[in-house]
């Protein structure tokens, strides 16, 4: 029997080293960065978070992340090894406007999951939802799940593996992209549609035309699955997958994006086609023993 990873029978604190947060403030702080992205920066309320993506001119993802508005800024929190190509290109016409973009190094990030977390959250803050706090904010992802921002780490919770929770997001169907995946794919095709992360509705921003195209063309036919099974190999980031013919050959369909390993047990998300069969056999092009078949995902496409 394959394990995977779920929640603690109670609350745990998660380090997540993985993850990077941008602070953009001043006073345009709104305005330019409703430009930029797929999300509609200026109708999330103060203490609101939402999923979002980072687009060149050509529609193809610098980063997707998960943004939260503070009173007096908006953070980004994304994937570390995405900000050397990333972090410029947000840049490139801050100089015309009025604001400060800066990373924050020293900022505490945790993630906080197993039962009663939500009770517990509840009862040092009077939170049900994603909130401002004292230091930070609270920012509820699923039934006792929550990401932890600006806030010290407990010393009264257990520690879990980092790993595991890179597991659970698999597992929601939440995209992480690392910089191999940068200029790769559309915001649709893994899934921020579906998840939230774009308004079809606000103003233009980089990329906007792709992304919208995508939409009402039906210009886009690969989306993120979530993918399990048994690999004898480490897994990284980009690593290509492929799909077994009725012939017998294998062919190309895709890489990955993220994956959780324990033993011989393998969690994964990838970017593959739509119309993949549920039934699809599935390997990983550098072991040709492993096998993966396919996950229903938490959430309809749309």
């Amino acid at each position: 029997m394959s394990s995977l990873p779920c929640l603690p029978a109670s609350p745990h604190q998660y380090p997540l080293s993985r993850l990077s947060a941008l602070s953009l403030s001043g006073p345009d702080h709104l305005s330019y960065l409703q430009g930029q992205v797929t999300c509609d920066v200026t109708a999330l309320p103060v203490g609101a978070q939402t999923l979002g993506g980072h687009c060149d001119p050509k529609g193809k993802l610098w980063a997707s992340f998960r943004l939260l508005r503070q009173p007096d800024r908006l953070l980004l929190l994304l994937e570390q090894d995405l900000l050397t190509r990333q972090l410029p290109e947000l840049k490139k016409y801050a100089v015309f406007s009025k604001l400060t973009i800066a990373p924050l190094t020293d900022l505490p990030l945790w993630g906080l999951a197993g039962a009663g977390s939500d009770a517990w959250v509840a009862q040092r803050w009077g939170l049900e939802d994603t909130g401002l706090v004292a230091d930070g904010m609270a920012c509820r992802l699923a039934a006792d799940r929550w990401l932890l921002v600006g806030i010290p780490t407990q010393t009264d919770l257990p520690s879990a593996p980092e790993a595991d929770w890179w597991g659970l997001e698999i597992l929601a169907g939440l995209p992480h992209l690392s910089a191999v995946h940068q200029g790769e794919y559309i915001p649709q095709m893994i899934n921020l549609q579906a998840l939230g992360g774009i308004s079809f509705h606000k103003g233009c921003y980089t990329g906007q035309e792709i992304v919208a195209r995508a939409k009402y063309r039906g210009a886009n036919n690969r989306a993120l699955f979530i993918l399990q099974g048994h690999s004898d190999q480490v897994i990284a980031p980009g690593d290509v997958l492929e799909l077994a013919l009725e012939d017998g050959h294998w062919k190309r369909t895709g890489l990955v994006l993220d994956s959780w390993q324990r033993g011989h047990d393998v969690l994964l998300s990838a970017v593959l086609p739509q119309d993949l069969a549920s039934d699809a056999r599935l390997r990983l092009k550098q072991d040709e023993q492993s096998q993966l078949t396919l996950r229903l995902l938490p959430y309809s496409l749309g």
